[in-house]
């Protein structure tokens, strides 16, 4: 009796040994097939980056070659300086600089002074408009560019740094990420300091503000990143040399007079624009996840 339940015992903890063995296999097997998949996509999305960096380091006839090379036959360091130089990038860094510095201080005062009174401000047919706000989120920002051409063309800001950053100070949605970040913190904070005597802008400066900083990181890097890579609406309000920002400058820097353009230093050029933009998401990416994150839990 003893030799058949042992038997049995044995039969068991082979039965289990081998599920336990197929459940690690295929866990094994899901996670590489996992990690191939993510790769694959990895190597798909960094192609372009890779294919941009190396055509930025050839010469133009390795360029024009019949069969694409991999790896530069001969690095040309020589076309970032060139790029530089021929595109007059210190000025378009200036230019870019200076509209998204001031668009997205004077875009940042607008979101939170209205996500304040949103989220906090009791006043007849807020709900109403605030719905109406978030309406036009339905609407296509193309449709606004001919009416807004025209305004700035009757107003004579044609050719002006006010051209590139009055027209897109408000933002929706900026405004509906923060009043749902302001909507979390309890609403009895407000009522004590208001039994307090603290003011509405005291309490905005000192309380909602600090606990809101993430999300006010997150729009600041996202405002900056706009102005940074506009491009249709620089092109029809100020094309002209003095007021060229960085997308638009860079169209016809490298076009010689029969219409040839250096590729290679058009790809520096563009690689060289583009570095701001991979640190700002190399390193602050945590702030934009937490702040778009945080926008949308209600505590």
């Amino acid at each position: 009796m003893s030799n058949v339940i042992n038997s049995n015992s044995v039969m068991q903890a082979k039965d289990i040994h081998m599920i336990s063995t197929g459940q690690k296999v295929r866990r094994i097997l899901a996670k590489t097939g996992t990690y191939a998949f993510l790769l694959v996509m990895a190597l798909i999305v960094l192609f372009p980056f890779y294919w941009m960096i190396i055509s930025s380091l050839k010469e133009l006839s390795e360029y024009r070659q019949a069969i694409p090379t991999f790896w530069p036959q001969k690095v040309m360091w020589g076309n970032y300086s060139k790029a530089f130089s021929q595109a007059n990038l210190g000025d378009l860094f200036m230019n870019t600089l200076y509209v998204g510095v001031v668009s997205t201080i004077l875009s940042l005062v607008i979101t939170v002074l209205s996500a304040f009174a949103f989220a906090r401000l009791e006043f007849k047919g807020k709900e109403t408009l605030f719905g109406a706000l978030l309406a036009t989120m339905m609407l296509p920002g193309e449709l606004f560019t001919i009416t807004n051409y025209i305004t700035v063309s009757d107003l004579g800001w044609m050719h002006t740094f006010t051209a590139l950053i009055v027209p897109f100070l408000v933002s929706v949605f900026y405004i509906y990420l923060l009043r749902q970040n302001f909507m979390q913190i309890p609403n009895e904070l407000y009522l004590a300091a208001k039994v307090d005597g603290t003011t509405d802008l005291k309490y905005l400066w000192k309380v909602m503000i600090p606990l809101a900083l993430p999300t006010l990181i997150s729009i600041t890097i996202l405002k900056m990143m706009g102005a940074w890579n506009s491009y249709i609406w620089p092109k029809l309000v100020a094309n002209d040399a003095e007021h060229q920002m960085i997308t638009n400058g860079l169209r016809n820097a490298f076009t010689d007079v029969s219409g040839q353009a250096d590729i290679p230093v058009q790809m520096a050029a563009v690689a060289i624009v583009s570095a701001p933009l991979f640190m700002v998401f190399l390193f602050l990416r945590k702030y934009i996840m937490q702040g778009v994150s945080r926008s949308g839990i209600k505590g």
